[in-house]
């Protein structure tokens, strides 16, 4: 493993960058993930020289040699972050360093290369810088970034590769959803189990995702709600957001972390945030069928998903083989979930004080 913790980067941009009037066209509907920003980072790791060759270059197709391991072994783990205009013009990054302590959890996990944090926030950074242009200034938008690593070696033994790549790309984009609340499907199907990879920000876990989610959109349902493995009872997470629950005394609840599900960023910030507002908070197990029961009661008054790409999205319905249950009306934000995702959006776009140190002025 590499032990330094910065790289030198060669500079090498795009000679023929997206046109300023198509550009314009892009950011007035960016969409989610469609659209690529004109550049990309590149670093390289081999076993006994360590991280290397760190490069801003075109964003451009990679050749990967058939046998590369990610392709046979999923050694592959990313992370998600923004990119924020602020009011004044400057862009902002949230919590940067946060995401590049988690990447290098992933990466211990899948027994992958470790990249030094100022090395992963700093690749961040080149990219934000030479594509700034692409960061939009409309509310709800931002330029979602995607850190993110491969097994590159080329064997077809099972063990830890002994090459990696290190890449970050970029993508303006828009609301994950839209304003209202979504409705969510209660899986029978299995994210995660203990001593598994469901702490992990890897590929293989958002792939084990898509059938319960392929059903969820069946079933009318924006989202999947997971239980854990074991005795199919207890709430863990959604396809890819941490969630909360709202009480009638105007308390909070989100699963704890046991290993099983993502260590949100986002997850975390509402912690410290509501905690802030002098709100009760409890990081603890809450079973499907109490949430069923509380719905019907009123005593559960509000719900709502939230991570980097939704931010913070209120849950109207819950769905499943145990009926449906309705939160509030079953349509608009309630006022603790407002509050939460206005403070929070505040503070990242640049329009509320940062007293946590959050925030990180880029350009």
């Amino acid at each position: 493993m590499d032990s330094a913790t910065s790289l030198p980067f060669t500079l090498s941009p795009s000679t023929s960058p997206v046109s300023p009037q198509r550009r314009a066209e892009i950011l007035a509907n960016p969409g989610f993930g469609r659209v690529f920003t004109d550049n990309m980072v590149v670093i390289r790791y081999v076993e006994g020289r360590g991280w290397h060759d760190a490069r801003v270059q075109p964003y451009a197709p990679i050749t990967l040699n058939p046998a590369a391991a990610v392709l046979h072994y999923a050694q592959e783990i990313f992370e998600g972050m923004k990119a924020y205009r602020t009011a004044d013009g400057g862009i902002t990054l949230f919590r940067p360093y946060a995401n590049a302590a988690r990447f290098r959890k992933s990466a211990e996990r899948l027994a992958m290369a470790d990249l030094p944090d100022e090395v992963f926030v700093e690749a961040v950074r080149q990219l934000v810088r030479v594509d700034h242009a692409w960061v939009p200034g409309n509310p709800d938008e931002s330029l979602y970034i995607r850190p993110y690593m491969i097994a590159s070696e080329t064997f077809l033994g099972v063990k830890p590769a002994s090459e990696y790549m290190f890449m970050v790309i970029a993508s303006p984009v828009g609301a994950y959803f839209g304003a209202e609340a979504v409705s969510v499907w209660v899986s029978d199907f299995c994210r995660a189990a203990p001593g598994g990879t469901g702490e992990a920000k890897c590929g293989g876990n958002y792939a084990a995702s898509l059938l319960a989610q392929q059903e969820a959109k069946g079933h009318g349902c924006a989202q999947v709600l997971f239980l854990d493995a074991v005795e199919r009872r207890w709430i863990e997470e959604m396809g890819g957001m941490n969630v909360f629950f709202v009480f009638d005394d105007g308390s909070l609840a989100t699963p704890p972390l046991t290993g099983t599900i993502l260590r949100g960023i986002t997850r975390d910030s509402l912690l410290t945030l509501a905690r802030g507002m002098g709100l009760t908070v409890r990081e603890e197990p809450y079973a499907i069928d109490q949430l069923y029961a509380d719905a019907a009661s009123g005593r559960l008054k509000e719900v709502f998903a939230c991570g980097t790409a939704a931010v913070v999205s209120p849950i109207g319905r819950f769905r499943g083989h145990r009926g449906e249950a309705v939160i509030g009306d079953g349509a608009g934000i309630g006022p603790v979930t407002e509050k939460l995702r206005n403070a929070l959006i505040g503070i990242q776009r640049g329009t509320a004080p940062d007293p946590h140190g959050w925030v990180e002025k880029v350009i």
